[in-house]
């Protein structure tokens, strides 16, 4: 199959990379002409994903209308909040009659509030569309070490094409029919994480850690089920699988952000000295919180990292609030 991944970010450059090995012919597309350029002279993507080498089977590809054309795949792994940019470049040249999308990234977008789904369709209309999530670390995925995650669709022979497409030995997928549970287990993970990284920055142990992980997972449950999401969803891979890893991992970005808020940096340095690695859990703690308080769900840990990143809340004022709420049943 022809496949075109519309980002040459970590995760898209890793997918490509699986598919190749699938024996797909892929193109990557990128914003950056030159950084393609690069790429395309160096065999590598030294700025998302050093030291992995890309083999002369992968195309690039910094013109939309070239890069997607005869495609009949699309993966759409640009960071949220740029992606409603790339969608309108893409929708001249889009052919819903003859493409299916795959979302890969993880995040709600700022101000709508809206899920990728939502976005996609608010752009493309109606489209054959599956996200693809769970825990799996670009960085691991491109070394071929053993994942798995979910595809999830609509249309149950959607899914089932996508885990087709990009299943072997080394990337195992599921499937799963429940769109909204999946994108949002991918994107309040992030929230989490940055509550895990706190607990690490200030080295408070393990205890806090477990407690925050198993109320973080209950809480991920009852708003993406208030929001029209299942609760099995949320015990699954993009739940509390997405979960483990991203409040556990060194190669977390939400989870260093944390660290380095309990470490006693401010946001703005932290964000900055990032440079153009994204952390979605900061921009979708103020998604979740707003979508909380229009469903009317109760979510302590996410209002709590809300207020310490958007607040100016301290990071113990934030603890003691969670831990002197009223007592109640498990």
């Amino acid at each position: 199959m022809k496949i075109t991944v519309l980002s040459d970010g970590a995760w898209g450059t890793a997918l490509a990379l699986n598919l190749l090995w699938n024996h797909h012919d892929v193109t990557l597309w990128g914003p950056f002409p030159d950084y393609l350029a690069e790429m395309e002279r160096t065999r590598s993507n030294h700025r998302f994903l050093p030291g992995v080498q890309l083999p002369e089977a992968l195309h690039f590809e910094a013109d939309m209308a070239a890069a997607v054309r005869g495609s009949s795949l699309l993966i759409l792994a640009t960071p949220t909040q740029y992606l409603r940019g790339v969608l309108n470049t893409l929708k001249p040249h889009f052919d819903p009659a003859r493409q299916m999308l795959v979302n890969v990234a993880k995040g709600i977008e700022v101000d709508s509030w809206l899920r990728i789904s939502e976005i996609v369709k608010s752009i493309l209309g109606e489209t054959r569309y599956t996200v693809l999530s769970g825990p799996s670390h670009a960085e691991e995925v491109s070394r071929r070490v053993p994942t798995a995650v979910v595809a999830a669709s609509g249309n149950p022979l959607d899914a089932e094409t996508v885990q087709k497409i990009f299943i072997n030995e080394n990337f195992r997928v599921y499937t799963s029919s429940d769109v909204i549970g999946v994108e949002l287990g991918g994107a309040l993970k992030n929230v989490m994480a940055i509550a895990a990284g706190i607990i690490d920055g200030m080295k408070l142990g393990d205890n806090p850690k477990a407690a925050m992980m198993t109320r973080g997972i209950a809480e991920m449950g009852r708003l993406g089920e208030t929001l029209g999401g299942r609760a099995a969803t949320f015990s699954g891979l993009s739940g509390i699988g997405d979960l483990i890893v991203t409040c556990t991992s060194g190669h977390s970005r939400n989870r260093h952000v944390g660290e380095e808020l309990g470490r006693g940096r401010q946001l703005p340095e932290i964000l900055q000295s990032m440079g153009m690695v994204v952390a979605e859990g900061v921009t979708t703690a103020r998604g979740a919180f707003a979508l909380a308080r229009k469903a009317g769900a109760e979510t302590p840990i996410i209002d709590e990292i809300h207020a310490i990143l958007y607040d100016n809340r301290d990071v113990p004022s934030a603890i003691r609030n969670l831990m002197c709420r009223s007592a109640k049943a498990e």
